[in-house]
């Protein structure tokens, strides 16, 4: 099946802007014995993008791509170390310090940590909670931040939708039910990582099943108190709620069901009210509708960790390893 051409441009304006960086980032992937990894890393080499470094015993990858095995690689011993001080708080002891950092999840991660690598890649073949556990405990979050998140690429084959058949969907893999609070902290994520990801300004929906007070219930009532905190806290953002999805992505709709909205009908990046709604939304568009979806991608992170689906492909590898690496150059800035 052939990819979207939302999804072909989307990559290549990826790669290109990867390309025009100074420096080629390294980013270590620790399912290196995953074929689809193999593959996504041996274009990522081929292609000059970045220099990836697979976790793995093998070493027959070909040009370009660095292996290590973290079971006999003496920086475990030095990683450990590191781990053992973020979380000797938490009750760790050393040994358990040192079973971790030769566990290839927290190895790459301690990398990043430890500055050798500039992003992580994960999750082909682990779950979501236990890639997500070893970013947070080897790597942490960005000071101040509160609400750690997810972010997808959603790229479908009709390019009337979003931006050019490209659009943001949050938080389909991290926070499950979100306060008011939260909600707004993760729609201001999201449209940073919108502005920095992608180039464009964003367009922010918080959806709901409700259109404007169509429909009352504490559910839609969160959505509205989330765009009261968001517009105080950030003003500048062009953000409307709560809108129902065909009204934030229809303008015939937009304008019927919430005439005067500048963002009914034209969103680009979609905040849903809550984990269910957003994993199984973007599932479903994936699935049904031939679309490809990138991603997930962590916000909030102190240095650039990402989680793949276990469902992913090869091009989503390929894809998340480089929206890691502009993740990286926008952190060392």
């Amino acid at each position: 099946m052939t990819l979207p051409e939302s999804a072909v441009a989307f990559l290549a304006g990826q790669a290109a802007r990867v390309r025009q960086l100074n420096k080629k980032k390294r980013i270590v992937f620790p399912e290196g014995t995953d074929p689809r990894v193999r593959e996504a890393a041996a274009r990522l080499a081929q292609e000059g993008l970045l220099e990836p470094v697979l976790l793995s015993p093998a070493t027959d990858l070909g040009s370009g791509v660095v292996t290590i095995d973290p079971a006999t690689d003496g920086r475990a011993d030095r990683y450990a170390a590191l781990f053992f001080e973020r979380r000797r708080a938490k009750g760790i002891t050393h040994a358990e310090a040192g079973q971790a950092a030769r566990r290839p999840l927290y190895f790459g991660c301690l990398m990043v940590a430890a500055g050798e690598a500039d992003g992580f890649v994960g999750g082909a073949a682990n779950s979501t909670a236990d890639t997500v556990r070893a970013a947070l405990q080897a790597i942490g979050t960005q000071p101040q931040v509160k609400t750690v998140s997810t972010v997808m690429i959603l790229c479908v084959r009709n390019r009337s939708f979003g931006h050019g058949g490209v659009l943001a969907i949050a938080d389909p893999a991290m926070v499950i039910n979100p306060t008011s609070v939260e909600l707004a902290d993760i729609a201001m994520a999201t449209a940073a990582s919108v502005k920095a990801l992608l180039g464009i300004d964003p367009v922010v929906a918080l959806l709901s099943f409700s259109t404007k007070g169509s429909g009352k219930h504490a559910d839609s009532d969160k959505v509205v108190e989330a765009l009261r905190i968001v517009r105080a806290r950030a003003p500048e953002l062009h953000i409307d709620g709560e809108l129902q999805a065909d009204a934030a992505l229809v303008e015939a709709i937009g304008r019927s069901k919430a005439p005067g909205s500048t963002v009914a009908g034209k969103a680009n990046t979609l905040i849903f009210p809550n984990i269910d709604a957003a994993n199984i939304g973007y599932k479903m568009v994936e699935r049904l509708g031939d679309a490809t979806a990138i991603g997930p991608f962590l916000q909030g992170l102190a240095k650039p960790a990402n989680d793949l689906s276990r469902g992913c492909s090869a091009n989503d590898i390929y894809g998340a390893a480089l929206v890691t690496a502009l993740q990286a150059e926008g952190a060392s800035r």
